[in-house]
C-alpha cells in the first residue's frame, strides 16, 4: 500500500530544463558560434561529470568538464532571474491538495541544491504541503544511486515499497527503481530519456492520482 508520494523537482514540479540549457547555450555560443542548443540536451538528468562534459564537448575548446563548469559559473548564474512561477506546472497545486486530503505523506527529492529547492517551493506557495525537502547535495552519490530516495523514505517513516516516486529523467527513474519504490515517469520526448525501469509512464502529471487509485484496488 502506498503511503507516501515523493516528487522530483526539475522536469516534474517545474519545467525548468530548457530554461537552464538556453542560458548555457547563450554563453556557449560566445565560445563556439556554431554550437546548437540540442547538443546540450544530454545534460538533462545526467551526473555532474557527465553533464558538464557534454557542455565542454559542445564548446569544443579542449576544456575539462571542471574547467567548462567553472568558466560558465564565472559568467552566468542560470538560476538568478528565473521566474519559477512561470515554469511551475499549475496542475501540481490540485494534485497536492488532493494527496494531502487523502492522507499521503509528501516530499521532494531533488538533485538540485536545497536553497534553490526551498526557493521554488516558496515562490509557488506549495512548501507547506511537504513534510520534507531533500537535496542531492546532502549525499556523496547522486541519482541514479538510490540513497536520496532511501533517506527520504526513512525520514517520512515509511518503507521504500510504500512510496510512489514521480520522476522524469533516466537517472531519476533508475534511482527510484533501485530504491524499491513504485515509479511513475512523466514523459518528455525532448531529451531522449530512458524511462523503461518505470512502473508507469504518464502523458500528464495528473495521472499520479489515477495511478494511486489503481494501486489501492
Amino acid at each position: 500500500m502506498i503511503k507516501a508520494v515523493i516528487f522530483d523537482m526539475d522536469g516534474v514540479i517545474i519545467d525548468s530544463e530548457l530554461v537552464y540549457l538556453e542560458k548555457m547555450w547563450e554563453f556557449g555560443k560566445t565560445k563556439n558560434p556554431d554550437m546548437r542548443l540540442e547538443q546540450l540536451y544530454p545534460m538533462v538528468g545526467a551526473s555532474k561529470a557527465d553533464a558538464w562534459s557534454v557542455l565542454a564537448d559542445a564548446i569544443g575548446q579542449g576544456q575539462t568538464w571542471e574547467e567548462a563548469r567553472e568558466e560558465l559559473k564565472a559568467h552566468v548564474d542560470v538560476y538568478a532571474d528565473v521566474d519559477y512561477r512561470k515554469i511551475f506546472r499549475p496542475e501540481m497545486l490540485d494534485i497536492l491538495r488532493e494527496l494531502k486530503a487523502d492522507g499521503y505523506k509528501l516530499a521532494v527529492a531533488s538533485s538540485t541544491q536545497l536553497p534553490l529547492v526551498e526557493r521554488v517551493m516558496r515562490e509557488n506557495e506549495i512548501i507547506d504541503y511537504f513534510q520534507i525537502l531533500v537535496s542531492g547535495g546532502q549525499f556523496k552519490k547522486s541519482k541514479p544511486d538510490p540513497e536520496i530516495y532511501l533517506y527520504t523514505a526513512e525520514r517520512l517513516g515509511v518503507q521504500p515499497e510504500e512510496c510512489l516516486a514521480v520522476e522524469d529523467s533516466t537517472f531519476g527513474v533508475l534511482a527510484g527503481h533501485r530504491a524499491g519504490m513504485t515509479v511513475a515517469a512523466l514523459k518528455d520526448d525532448r531529451f531522449n530519456f530512458d524511462q523503461s525501469p518505470a512502473d508507469y509512464r504518464m502523458d500528464r502529471l495528473t495521472e499520479v492520482l489515477e495511478i494511486l487509485k489503481e494501486l489501492k484496488k
